[in-house]
């Protein structure tokens, strides 16, 4: 990426504003894969709020952020892979009324096509639903979005980097953040000196259905949080792939399904809600709770489920 994609983050990245007041910490919640066409569409033209069972848990935060795992749109025509989901744009509005952002870097929001994805972005912005991950250009693609709650500024990244590329943004074409390496880290740079307190990619990267994170996963969260990033939190296995601290700082390598349906293996058919703590400074503690999901895709809680919580550098099973 070029040295005026980073400048335009410094001075053009986006801020949304929440309570002013600094009292309390702040607590953001993160959902991996949101998948709402299909049987997830279907429910919602039926009248049905896939995120109704985790209403309550929402409200409780400060942020909700999940990784939409489609487009969102009435035109545009199927590119050639093997999958490609499109929802009706019913679905924003439900969408909007628990999210406060949604990442669009993941290896779907291009499965129509270019002009699909820009009305993506125009049926989020119309509902007033930030997104970050993708945009309009490379630039867009790349830019923070900052979240100010309760004093705090959250800078939020998000990156793609399963194939295909071909929905890579480019200098006057719309499409997702790719994750290279060296432009990651002068991203984060970037939303620092922009003013950001703390700084959170939401990576959609590593090997569908396995249950541990790769070699490459572990490389890059460490680089990351080694150039200034507070947190990684990742999604797009379909599987949860476990949580550790490096430096302190926490790693949720994948948060597996949580809105999505088509899959048979119960392993696929669990996600994580991840909840993480914050202070201006860093990420205090995060804990987990396990979703199941239904055949038609949609999540219901399964606290019986053990997954993960930390604090204070040691990652060990939630108590319920």
């Amino acid at each position: 990426m070029k040295k005026a994609t980073a400048l335009a983050v410094l001075v053009a990245a986006c801020v949304f504003s929440g309570t002013a007041a600094a009292t309390d910490n702040v607590k953001l919640v993160f959902v991996g894969d949101v998948m709402l066409d299909d049987g997830p569409g279907r429910s919602i033209e039926a009248g049905v709020d896939p995120f109704a069972p985790f209403a309550d848990e929402f409200s409780r935060a400060d942020a909700v952020i999940g990784n939409l795992e489609c487009s969102v749109a009435t035109g545009g025509a199927p590119v050639d892979k093997i999958f490609t989901f499109r929802a009706n744009p019913r679905v924003v509005p439900v969408l909007a009324r628990h999210f406060s952002a949604v990442s669009l870097a993941n290896n779907h929001s291009g499965d129509y096509g270019a002009s699909a994805l820009l009305e993506t972005m125009r049926f989020l912005e119309q509902n007033e639903l930030p997104f970050f991950g993708a945009g309009r250009d490379l630039g867009a693609a790349h830019r923070a979005l900052l979240l100010d709650r309760r004093g705090v500024r959250i800078a939020l990244l998000g990156y793609d980097e399963f194939l295909p590329r071909r929905f890579e943004a480019g200098p006057a074409r719309p499409g997702v953040a790719w994750s290279e390496d060296d432009d990651v880290v002068r991203d984060i740079r970037a939303a620092r000196r922009a003013g950001a307190d703390l700084v959170i990619p939401f990576m959609h990267w590593g090997w569908e259905y396995e249950p541990g994170p790769s070699a490459r996963q572990r490389e890059l969260a460490r680089r990351m949080l080694d150039a200034g990033a507070d947190a990684v939190v990742g999604s797009h296995p379909h599987v949860t792939q476990g949580a550790e601290y490096y430096r302190g700082k926490p790693i949720v390598y994948s948060l597996g399904n949580f809105v999505f349906d088509g899959f048979d293996a119960p392993e696929a058919r669990l996600g994580w809600l991840l909840e993480l703590e914050l202070t201006k400074t860093k990420v205090v503690r995060f804990r987990t709770e396990s979703a199941r999901l239904d055949e038609n895709g949609l999540p219901t809680p399964e606290p019986a489920t053990p997954s993960p919580c930390g604090e204070n550098g040691e990652v060990r099973p939630c108590k319920r």
